[in-house]
């Protein structure tokens, strides 16, 4: 590692830069409870705006699009700009939007709030990068960001438990009644309780203290930052496409299966979607995250061993745990063995995604890093756009019946699990290769 200098600054103190970490899971964890909410009141959503699952799926579908495409622009800020004031601002506006879901009457004001939504979590994951990215050591950035990636995965435990909580309070509940928005429905009011902690959280981030930025050794004189953009992914094309569809492929899969989880267990399993929604959420806390850190010690550990292709194998790895453990769920006898085969599905289809986010920064110049993630941002977000859709297209049209959701995660899994385990495997050496430039490259 280079001695500090002027060139060269020193890295902030590691236990404030964990810190940070800590406070930007809080976060990632409030933005994904503030997401999830949609799968949890399936049922009584449908019922009020009279929607079926593909037009539920596109609640969660829209959401995705608008946060990759606002992650551009926003990234471009981030590159140059105080990040902790945009996550601050961006923190404030989903939690507000979410809010205002909770306050909609048809399916076309909510659908414009989840925008809203998608656009204010766009500030997030680029911002982070960057930061984390001036936070921390190369060698300690992988693992750093897949610890971050921890916070969306506990926060969709937390969502599930918290909003299955809310849902049955507020059913059991006398109806809430707002001057002028008049009464609100139990998956309404479920909106509006899980919106607000986000509106105080943004005041918080605006207490922590921005890094300085990292020079770049590879900075092209005399280019501005979008040819060395431009270049960058040339130099790396095949890196990036195998990264960004085999990790699409496998969001695909992730995404449509926690989604529709919870209606599994209401129509396979004839559950209440409040009590299986608890049941899905802690198992969902305690087995979820063990899979992105698992898979980033084990990144690691092949780093450490001078495997330059570690991450991307990591990656790969979690994709193939995940097939098994997802098609185990589809035929178990009873809800019982469904929960338990749950545990090991959950570590698995998360596995693969921290290590995702992780294995860009380390190959990226310092100060095109938070640009390079929105990309993959809006590669990614086709994974969350159209896999509950598509899942709830199969179950409307192809699988109709109470079982249908079954087969069309059989569907999903067998593809698109596949589809990405091969494109990660076939990107190894494409990204080995780019490790071994990146080192050559910044001197590290």
């Amino acid at each position: 590692m280079n001695s500090p200098s002027p060139h060269n600054p020193p890295y902030p103190s590691r236990r404030y830069a964990w810190f940070v970490v800590f406070l930007l899971i809080i976060a990632s964890l409030v933005a994904f409870m503030d997401r999830q909410i949609v799968a949890i009141v399936v049922g009584p959503m449908q019922r009020d705006l009279g929607v079926g699952d593909t037009q539920i799926g596109w609640l969660y579908g829209i959401h995705a699009l608008f946060y990759a495409f606002a992650a551009i622009p926003i990234a471009s800020l981030a590159d140059t700009r105080s990040r902790k004031h945009i996550i601050a601002i961006g923190v404030f506006f989903w939690s507000l939007m979410t809010v205002i879901c909770g306050l909609t009457k048809n399916y076309t004001q909510i659908f414009l709030a989840r925008i809203g939504v998608g656009v204010g979590e766009a500030t997030l994951t680029p911002s982070t990068t960057s930061l984390i990215g001036d936070y921390f050591p190369r060698e300690d950035v992988p693992l750093a960001m897949s610890i971050f990636q921890a916070g969306p995965i506990i926060g969709t435990g937390i969502a599930f438990i918290v909003g299955g909580f809310v849902l049955q309070l507020v059913e059991g509940a006398s109806p809430l009644v707002l001057p002028i928005i008049g009464e609100l429905a139990p998956w309404q009011q479920t909106f509006l309780y899980l919106g607000v902690p986000g509106i105080l959280l943004a005041f918080v981030m605006l207490l922590i203290r921005e890094p300085v930025r990292r020079p770049s050794e590879s900075k092209i004189e005399g280019a501005t930052n979008t040819e060395e953009l431009i270049a960058f992914y040339r130099d790396n094309s095949k890196t990036i496409i195998f990264h960004h569809i085999g990790n699409l492929s496998l969001l695909m899969t992730g995404f449509a299966f926690v989604f529709w989880s919870i209606t599994f267990f209401v129509r396979v399993h004839d559950m209440d979607a409040s009590h299986a929604s608890q049941i899905f959420g802690w198992i969902y806390i305690f087995f979820g995250p063990l899979g992105p850190l698992l898979i980033a010690y084990f990144a690691k550990h092949q780093s450490k061993k001078g495997h330059y292709d570690a991450n991307m194998t990591a990656g790969m790895l979690g994709g193939i745990i995940t097939i098994p453990t997802i098609l185990l769920i589809q035929i178990a006898p009873s809800p019982l063995w469904a929960f338990i085969f749950y545990a090991p599905a959950l570590a698995a289809v998360n596995s693969p995604f921290g290590i995702a986010a992780g294995a860009l920064p380390v190959i990226t110049p310092p100060h095109l890093r938070a640009r390079v993630t929105a990309v993959y941002m809006l590669t990614g977000a086709i994974g969350m756009m159209f896999g509950p859709p598509l899942a709830g297209a199969f179950n409307e049209f192809i699988f109709p019946g109470a079982d249908g959701v079954r087969y069309s995660m059989i569907t999903m899994t067998c593809f698109f699990g596949l589809l990405g385990v091969l494109f990660l495997h076939l990107g190894r050496k494409h990204y080995a290769l780019s490790m071994k430039n990146a080192e050559g490259r910044d001197g590290a």
